[in-house]
């Protein structure tokens, strides 16, 4: 079994505040859990990650990056879930992967 903390929904519960990386661009990033209020035409709810930027200091937002819907779920709160079990490992891999993909001169 997986331990829990090292699943985005496990170490947000565990340290009550959202998961930070380091991405590949040398910027800091904490990490958001963003789930569809309303289903789609086939009744699926979308959840994506959307990671802020700070500036140097980790003071203030200076940007933000966003992955496309990662998983599906039956309600907001099961995309939540499925989500949130994401490893700390594919939530770094999906920030550095939604970096590499922004528009050039971001």
């Amino acid at each position: 079994m997986i331990d829990p903390e090292v699943t985005l929904g496990g170490y947000m519960a565990k340290h009550e505040r959202a998961a930070a990386f380091a991405g590949c661009d040398g910027h800091p990033y904490s990490c958001a859990i963003l789930a569809d209020d309303e289903p789609d035409f086939r009744g699926r709810f979308g959840a994506a990650l959307l990671f802020i930027r700070w500036d140097g200091g980790g003071e203030h937002p200076a940007g933000h990056v966003e992955t496309d819907y990662l998983v599906w779920g039956t309600s907001r709160e099961d995309a939540e879930r499925r989500i949130g079990a994401l490893s700390l490992y594919d939530v770094k891999a999906a920030l550095d992967d939604a970096i590499r993909s922004r528009p050039e001169g971001w």
